[in-house]
């Protein structure tokens, strides 16, 4: 006799509706995994490294506490990318005049011809994208994977949240 075995941390079969959402989130972090790596081969720096770069290069003279801002990431993510970045001389960070302790972040030369030659978006697909949905999806969005987050037992607000894509 065939006796089905229900046992702890055994999944269940998959609804249709279930595997077609499944499928959907293979498709976006196949995209996002193919930029990275395409990024990657082009530039030789990670995905999160040319963000950091894109994003000082818009904005000369920022701080570290400001770039992880700009990149919604911890400041001791930010200060790794930057000090990454700093020895392969693509950044140059200078200490301000008046208080000794603040960093000011500059491209260098070879870090502007390298983000002259290394196709968009510097800050990735998937930010590129949310970026461009309107309000309403993206409250739709907000909502429904915050009921997924929780489902699956992790804190929305946590150090993963922090983390960039590029470094999972």
């Amino acid at each position: 006799m065939n006796v089905p075995v229900a046992a702890a941390g055994v999944s269940p079969d998959l609804r249709p509706e279930a595997a077609i959402v499944l499928r959907q989130f293979r498709v976006v972090f196949n995209a996002v995994k193919s930029h990275f790596q395409h990024i990657e081969r082009q530039a030789g720096v990670g995905g999160a490294q040319l963000w950091a770069l894109s994003v000082v290069a818009a904005h000369p003279g920022i701080g570290v506490g400001e770039l992880a801002q700009k990149m919604d990431i911890h400041q001791s993510t930010t200060s790794n990318l930057v000090r990454a970045l700093s020895l392969r001389g693509l950044l140059v960070s200078r200490r301000d005049e008046v208080d000794r302790r603040a960093v000011h972040l500059e491209v260098s030369v070879e870090g502007l011809a390298l983000l002259a030659r290394v196709p968009g978006p510097t800050a990735g697909v998937l930010p590129d994208a949310l970026a461009r949905l309107d309000d309403a999806t993206l409250a739709r969005l907000h909502d429904d994977l915050t009921t997924l987050i929780c489902t699956l037992g992790e804190d929305e607000h946590g150090d993963a949240a922090r983390t960039p894509l590029a470094q999972l």
